[in-house]
This record gives C-alpha cells, sequence and structure tokens, in this order.
C-alpha cells in the first residue's frame, strides 16, 4: 500500500479497507474454485465461508448506518458459517455488495461526523468508534483468507507483499522507482 499523507481520519479509513479488500482478493485470485470452498478441517471455515460472513457483517453493519442498528433483525449470524454460495461467482457478488455498502456508507462522511453516535446491538458507539469496530474484524478476516489461500496455493503463491529472502531487491527497486511500496 502506497503511503499517501493524508489528516483526514475518513481518507484513511477509506484506503486501508480498499487495501485489505484487495489484499483478500489477491489471494482468493491465487486458488482453484474448489479450494476456495475447501476447509482445512472440520473445525476450520473455508474461505467462502468466511467471505460469506464478512460479506453478512458488512450488508448488516453498513446498511442504514447512520440510521439503524448495526445489528439488523434480519442478520442470521450463525447461517453466515454454512452453505456458502456454490460458485466462485456468486460468492464475489455477495463479496461485492457487502463493499459496495461499505463503501456507500463511509465515503459521504466528514470528519465531523465521527463524533456522531450509532448503535450496534443497541449499544451505542460514536460513528469512529463503529468504523474501528470493523476496521479491526475485517483485517483479522482478510488474514484468515491469505493464509488458507497461501495454504492450498502452496508452490504456486505468489507473495502479495515482499517476497521471501527478496527484501533487498524490493527496496533497491522501490529505490529505483522500479516499484512502489505495496
Amino acid at each position: 500500500m502506497a503511503l499517501e499523507f493524508t489528516t483526514s481520519y475518513i481518507e484513511d479509513t477509506l484506503s486501508l479497507f480498499r487495501y485489505y479488500k484487495r489484499l483478500a482478493e489477491r489471494a482468493m485470485d491465487q486458488v482453484t474454485d474448489e479450494q476456495l470452498f475447501a476447509a482445512i478441517d472440520q473445525e476450520a471455515n473455508s474461505i467462502a465461508v468466511i467471505v460469506k460472513h464478512m460479506a453478512g457483517n458488512m450488508r448488516s453493519r453498513w446498511t442504514d448506518f447512520l440510521t439503524t442498528d448495526g445489528e439488523k433483525p434480519y442478520r442470521d449470524r450463525d447461517s453466515e458459517f454454512a452453505g456458502p454460495p456454490a460458485s466462485r461467482k456468486d460468492l464475489m457478488a455477495m463479496w461485492e455488495d457487502g463493499w459496495s455498502r461499505l463503501f456507500a456508507a463511509i465515503e459521504p462522511l466528514t470528519d465531523a461526523d465521527l463524533s456522531r453516535t450509532v448503535t450496534i446491538r443497541g449499544e451505542a458507539h460514536s460513528v469512529m468508534q463503529a468504523i474501528n469496530r470493523q476496521l479491526a474484524h475485517y483485517p483479522h478476516h482478510v488474514g484468515q483468507i491469505v493464509l488458507l489461500a497461501k495454504h492450498f496455493a502452496c508452490d504456486r503463491w505468489q507473495s502479495l507483499s515482499v517476497p521471501r529472502n527478496k527484501s533487498a531487491e524490493f527496496n533497491r527497486k522501490v529505490a529505483a522507482g522500479e516499484l512502489s511500496q505495496r
């Protein structure tokens, strides 16, 4: 992620969310459709289940973000951990829907909105707290997606950051302007 200097919490937050969205997508691009739906054991979630959970959370949290509780009455969190869509296309449509709701909710905000009050499960949060809550939650799951994708891709894995044993080469290329920092 290239650093862009900002003093705006909203701009920085949007940049971070976009970074983590893209990180997960770059990882998912490296696995087969079968691997997307595979779990490593009976207690583990597949990448598809994690995506379904994240999308369900996003639909609930970011729909009518400023005016309704972030835990919508229609949300069935437990069902997010079973029965993901059967195809990559449908799964990615669910993923995009969740992220589009997040960006639609945050993009119009200004830093002046950060002290407004929203609720999640009936508990008051400032807008900043609610955003931070999700900025901690989603990268946690993105890390799970990356770990699983790296496991499944194994020797086909293409590093999402600085490749192992390539730090000096990477730093030289950045200094020479051949690469941007990620």
